[in-house]
């Protein structure tokens, strides 16, 4: 539409509003308008006060609710912070009702158009909770908030005349404001329910025992691309915007994303890989480079691994598959440990094997039920090498703090039974004829 038009037509909606606005000023002045006007003042005084008294009692009993999930009681804190609004709308309405019947429909016009603004807007701030994003929630609920107060107020015609006079053209379809309008807020719906749907699916997947955490996560990732794709094709859809156009565009658009954007797309393809090798899920404790702990979780991009100091590591997927990983608990969690040792030659190597072996069970990780064992590794220059070896089953827990507890074991085992650990030793000889020399300066042969 040209420009001009689009002025014009936009005169026209603002002079009819001006004309409605002083219209609705002038009936203000009449008698029973003030009465209406008085009587929502009032009603407002009133919820107020009954959220003072009500309020910190509801809060009071929410607190005792130990036992309700997570998402209830969002929602009861919800209506907490709503109160006001709530207690408004509960008393206005029966009192609409009441003066329709008892008296004329005009003596109650003003409150009905306050008491539709009123619920109106209640139901929206509910409703729009459920979008997680708060950026994307606030626009929703204002864009909600003025779309209700026109239709209440009859001006909705006007109002779309005007959005859908601002448009341009992209090949044969025309986007005009009203139709982005109307994309954003189908997608923002489609979005809020698609992300309903995935976080209940998930709660319900996790729960499957017979399925590996692994798979739980691909069919949770997958779930979610198919749900949030399907929620933007079926938005543009409903709104009338041509997806032929749009597949081409997005298969060229793809193809720079794909030059560009290398690294990214390999470690999507690698998080898939993972996932359907199983070679690593949540809760496994690996290896890599300097790097040990435990997966936290999977993502599509990265792997969350925490260390025992409590750091978190967000590994890229491509790493785990290109490099060399140690997956301590992959088949079973049973890991072995090798410290090594040294006795002087004085000791007899048979009681040592045995006090070590003896030592290294005593050690509350340390498995029995697979025995340990120690063997000599070697003669060295003042000590008899040994090799230690033992089992546990909990590498979360920590592998320094397990060798550091059987090396303690090994010295008061090896103390109380008159064993010794050497330490290089040197002599030093003075040869006939040699001078030492004193720091005093003197002279001593």
């Amino acid at each position: 539409m040209h420009p001009y038009q689009t002025s014009e037509i936009a005169r026209e909606i603002f002079e009819g509003l001006y004309k409605q606005t002083e219209f609705f000023l002038n009936g203000l002045m009449r008698q029973w308008n003030l009465y209406q006007i008085l009587i929502a003042l009032g009603l407002i005084v009133l919820a107020e006060v009954g959220s003072r008294i009500l309020g910190p009692r509801y809060h009071a009993w929410l607190r005792e609710r130990d036992g309700w999930p997570k998402w209830r009681l969002r929602f009861a804190l919800l209506l907490h912070r709503r109160m006001r609004l709530i207690l408004f709308v509960a008393m206005i309405w029966p009192l609409v009702w009441l003066m329709r019947e008892a008296t004329w429909p005009s003596r109650s016009y003003l409150l009905t158009i306050i008491g539709s603004l009123a619920f109106a807007y209640l139901a929206i701030a509910l409703v729009t909770r459920l979008i997680a994003n708060n950026l994307l929630r606030s626009l929703v609920r204002i864009g909600g908030w003025i779309w209700a107060t026109l239709i209440i107020v009859g001006l909705t015609d006007e109002t779309h005349t005007l959005l859908d006079s601002v448009a341009f053209s992209i090949g044969e379809t025309r986007f005009s404001l009203w139709l982005l309008l109307q994309a954003m807020v189908m997608l923002a719906a489609l979005f809020t329910v698609a992300r309903f749907l995935a976080h209940a699916s998930a709660a319900n997947i996790n729960r499957v025992e017979d399925i590996s955490p692994s798979m739980q996560v691909l069919v949770v990732k997958f779930l979610q691309v198919i749900l949030y794709g399907a929620a933007f094709f079926i938005g543009l859809r409903a709104v009338g915007v041509d997806l032929t156009g749009l597949a081409v565009l997005s298969g060229a658009i793809g193809v720079g994303l794909g030059f560009g954007l290398q690294k990214v797309v390999s470690n999507l393809v690698s998080g898939i890989i993972i996932l359907l090798d199983k070679s690593v899920k949540p809760g496994d404790v690996i290896s890599l480079g300097e790097t040990f702990g435990w997966i936290n979780s999977l993502g599509a991009r990265y792997v969350s691994i925490t260390t025992r100091d409590g750091k978190e590591y967000l590994i890229p997927n491509e790493d785990l598959i290109t490099g060399q990983v140690v997956n301590w608990s992959h088949s079973n969690d049973f890991v072995r440990l090798d410290i090594f040792f040294g006795t002087a030659y004085g000791d007899d190597p048979h009681v040592v094997r045995k006090v070590a072996i003896e030592a290294a069970m005593s050690v509350e990780r340390v498995l029995t039920h697979k025995p340990a064992v120690c063997h000599i590794v070697g003669f060295g220059d003042s000590s008899v090498d040994y090799i230690l070896r033992f089992w546990i089953r909990d590498p979360t827990q920590g592998l320094t703090n397990i060798r550091g507890n059987v090396y303690l074991a090994l010295w008061d085992a090896f103390k109380a039974n008159g064993i010794s650990i050497p330490f290089p030793q040197r002599e030093v000889k003075v040869l006939d004829g040699s001078v030492l020399e004193t720091r005093g300066g003197a002279d001593q042969s």
